[in-house]
């Protein structure tokens, strides 16, 4: 634990991000804010939130505001006090979040608070990574970092365990982060590379859905490890062209985060595939209101390959599949009728 005491604070009270204000709330101050102030009173009178995490407990000690420049000011230094904020929003609300959170900040003289996101995903109009949208709107002073890993909200919020990486060149960002969260049920690791923490959360979801698609075809458990197997090499593939470590991607937030994903019934990435290989549109799957970030970031996946000059081949049968009507059935044929390769082939399927 922090030789002082430490405030969190949290921002965006959905699913994930009410997790984890539970989790940081068994040792640190923590507050988690949301724009609903139904939320809000429903978390601070009954300890729950039921719309996310529904017939879940949340600590007592867990405190809700809808006050975004109070929920900030708990986190700022104060006399004999550390602070780390989390992001808890998707990459869809991730530059929104880090302006109003840089307006914020910039009122105060003191030190910014350590500042971490958790979203996996491209955005959707630049394919920039989550560490470059927030750069972009926070700058360059502000320290900062990506918390991930094979996780779901659920089981967190229900007290299973759970490991994951915060990456971040600071050390200070590991450090308070690992002091919030790191303990009890949770065991937190710390990496220096974010770019291949983040290419490893954005792109396994991506390849869920082909795994989903491929158990909504009924083709069993080899085509799934199959896929999973190659899918982890296209990953690496790509997260080293843009800066990752190679190694980054044998680990909690590569191989880890894409079995989980792949393979987890609570996978919505996974359900959206399952959904689509049993002849359901993706039009009425998001119409159900079913959020899956590989169908947000498939297209800006597809797209980095292509400008990288790396061979993608999952990705690009998942996004002929999602967007330009070709069968499920067809894609699995164009993929398994590609030239044979040697395994160790780093640059092909």
């Amino acid at each position: 634990m922090a030789a002082q005491p430490l405030r969190t604070v949290v921002l965006g009270a959905g699913s994930w991000g009410t997790a984890l204000a539970a989790l940081a709330s068994a040792q640190s101050d923590t507050v988690l804010w949301a724009r609903d102030i139904s939320v809000v009173q429903e978390i601070n009178s009954r300890h729950t939130n039921n719309r996310y995490l529904t017939d879940i407990p949340l600590p007592n000690a867990l405190r809700c505001t809808d006050n975004f420049e109070q929920a900030v000011e708990h986190a700022c230094s104060s006399l004999g006090s550390v602070g780390l904020i989390i992001l808890g929003v998707p990459v869809a609300g991730l530059a929104e979040t880090c302006k109003r959170l840089a307006q914020a900040l910039s009122v105060r003289s003191g030190p910014p608070p350590a500042v971490v996101w958790t979203c996996k995903g491209f955005d959707h109009d630049t394919a920039q990574l989550p560490h470059e949208i927030a750069e972009s709107q926070l700058g360059s002073q502000v320290p900062s970092g990506v918390l991930s890993g094979p996780s779901f909200a659920n089981e967190v919020a229900r007290g299973l365990p759970v490991a994951l990486t915060i990456a971040s060149q600071s050390s200070d960002v590991i450090d308070v982060t690992t002091d919030a969260l790191h303990g009890r049920m949770a065991r937190i690791y710390a990496s220096t590379d974010v770019v291949g923490v983040e290419v490893g959360g954005a792109l396994k979801n991506v390849i869920a859905i082909a795994c989903g698609i491929s158990d909504g075809l009924d083709l069993g458990a080899n085509a799934r490890a199959a896929l999973i197997t190659r899918g982890l090499a296209e990953i690496q593939r790509m997260g080293v062209a843009l800066g990752g470590l190679p190694d980054t991607f044998y680990g909690l937030t590569g191989m880890g985060d894409l079995v989980l994903t792949a393979t987890g019934d609570l996978s919505r990435n996974r359900q959206v595939g399952m959904a689509i290989g049993q002849g359901q549109s993706l039009e009425s799957i998001l119409a159900k209101g079913i959020t899956a970030e590989g169908v947000r970031c498939a297209n800006s996946a597809l797209a980095l390959g292509r400008k990288h000059g790396i061979d993608v081949p999952i990705t690009e049968a998942v996004c002929k599949v999602l967007f330009e009507g070709v069968s499920p059935q067809q894609a699995v044929i164009d993929l398994l009728s590609r030239e044979a390769r040697p395994e160790q082939d780093t640059d092909s399927l």
